[in-house]
């Protein structure tokens, strides 16, 4: 059987671990022979999820269907992705300000309850032990911070992933911010039935702005969440059994979370180090000038 090339990439053999190991007996790597039918491993990419999503009136009918294109991880890892992503949300969600005091910082006990011996009791130095009522409590939290970092691309791609995978059950309806003339919770549940959603599962609403009278008419309904794109969160995608949005918010997602994704963060970000950079040079010339 004929040696193939070993691949350039990190594999099982390039270990430390049987570096070491052939050392001590060297003649382990000389007899061994690799497979020649072990492919090399293929790079993952990102690939497009194109799904066909119906559009309804908002009387009930369907009057047209829509484009979803988002970018998604590969099969093998979207699971880590979008997990690795929700458990950064919630733990940066925490505020870390649970405290407890220990026995040197609970208030009183400086003095020696009795004395040492001659008591027939066991011996005690002070009243705040954390083996008495009102003590220091042992190995309790103290402030800390939560938070842990994750890349701005692969949060996005977690979101990206989570649409896309939530495509079955996302409905597109046509705008209806004007339909609503005052705040009315039973009509925004009736048009929900019509859309096929029902009021005791989760739903979450996701459009470009939210009008005072839909926000006012939807608040009262717990299983209902109402998000704009400023607010769209991993945790209400994953926690909703209904996804409904425009055609504005359609175009909203094919446009920030496709391929052809428009990275306005990074724009922003370098206007935001320009103006850093004239500031300090400002300040020098006010130094220069004094």
């Amino acid at each position: 059987m004929a040696n193939t090339a070993i691949s350039p990439s990190i594999s099982f053999f390039s270990s430390s671990l049987f570096g070491t190991s052939s050392r001590r007996n060297p003649k382990l790597l000389s007899t061994f022979k690799p497979n020649s039918s072990l492919k090399p491993l293929k790079p993952l990419s990102v690939r497009s999820d194109l799904t066909a999503i119906p559009i309804l009136s908002f009387a009930g009918e369907k009057v047209g269907e829509t484009q979803l294109s988002l970018k998604s991880a590969p099969s093998d890892t979207a699971r880590a992705v979008v997990h690795r992503g929700i458990v950064t949300d919630l733990q940066n969600n925490r505020r870390g300000t649970a405290s407890t005091l220990t026995r040197g910082e609970v208030r009183g006990g400086g003095k020696k309850p009795y004395p040492q011996k001659k008591t027939g009791r066991a011996r005690r130095g002070s009243q705040r032990t954390p083996l008495r009522p009102g003590g220091g409590v042992v190995f309790g939290p103290k402030p800390r911070d939560w938070s842990i970092k994750i890349n701005r691309k692969e949060k996005r791609l977690a979101i990206s992933t989570a649409m896309s995978s939530a495509a079955v059950n996302t409905i597109v309806v046509e705008d209806f911010s004007d339909k609503f003339d005052k705040p009315k919770t039973k009509e925004f549940i009736s048009a929900m039935k019509r859309w096929g959603i029902d009021p005791k599962e989760k739903s979450m609403f996701l459009m470009t702005e939210v009008p005072d009278n839909v926000r006012l008419s939807s608040r009262n309904i717990g299983t209902l969440k109402m998000l704009t794109p400023r607010t769209l969160n991993l945790y209400d995608i994953l926690n909703s059994d209904k996804l409904v949005l425009t055609q504005e918010t359609v175009d909203y997602l094919n446009r920030m979370y496709g391929l052809e994704a428009i990275d306005e963060e990074t724009d922003d970000e370098e206007d935001y180090e320009a103006g850093d950079e004239g500031l300090g040079a400002a300040d020098n010339n006010s130094d220069v000038t004094e």
